[in-house]
């Protein structure tokens, strides 16, 4: 693990030196999806259901995390040159499965230690479905900017997510903490300028679980 100069370093002593060090981000942005909830049988399901729709083959839950898992949906169906209406279908029916999302036991807890940060959502999920899936768990509230697929022109692995974040924020890419759990959060951030924190992903920091955030910040 490292430490960018840009954050202010917390140094914590011990009778032996210097025991453990953590950072203080100007905000932390948050990935919805794998990270606060778990929502992958959910948009399993939809893409299934709009492959069958259009009288296409139906994919493996392997096949889906390989293939589309963390990725925007249209620039996917896109590379696959699938028709695009299959990826529209998708997020129109995605309600129908929002039933199986469900929120990991740890999300609520950490939010709430946290809760002195400035904090926003960057998601690739479209925002009506955003939006209810946040409303459901009672955590909307928890974060004072909530970005989604809708409100760029390119979703992640694009960093002008992460852009129009710190910009409604008002921080610099360079102090913030981004929290996310595929390839594409990665990328994003590190060509925003971010130090990312991966659950279950290399990253500039990897933590096995939410909860674990709270050891790398003040």
């Amino acid at each position: 693990m490292f430490l960018r100069k840009d954050f202010c370093v917390i140094l914590i002593y011990s009778d032996f030196g210097c025991k453990s060090m953590k950072i203080k981000p100007s905000a932390i942005l948050f990935d919805m999806d794998g990270v606060l909830v778990d929502s992958l049988e959910s948009w399993w399901k939809s893409l299934n259901q709009a492959f069958k729709a259009f009288d296409h083959k139906e994919i493996s839950k392997d096949e889906f995390i390989k293939i589309y898992w963390g990725h925007d949906l249209r620039d996917n169906i896109e590379k696959m040159r699938l028709d695009p209406e299959i990826g529209n279908f998708c997020n129109i029916i995605y309600g129908e499965h929002i039933d199986a999302v469900n929120i990991y036991t740890d999300t609520k807890d950490t939010l709430q230690k946290l809760k002195m940060y400035k904090r926003a959502i960057i998601t690739n999920t479209p925002r009506n479905w955003t939006r209810q899936i946040l409303k459901k768990f009672d955590i909307e509230t928890c974060f004072s900017h909530i970005i989604t697929s809708d409100d760029v022109r390119k979703a992640k692995p694009d960093p002008e997510i992460i852009f129009k974040a710190c910009e409604r924020l008002d921080v610099s890419p360079k102090t913030v903490l981004l929290v996310g759990d595929t390839e594409s959060d990665v990328k994003a951030g590190n060509a925003a300028g971010c130090t990312v924190v991966g659950i279950d992903i290399d990253a500039d920091y990897t933590i096995g679980k939410l909860s674990e955030l709270t050891e790398i910040v003040e």
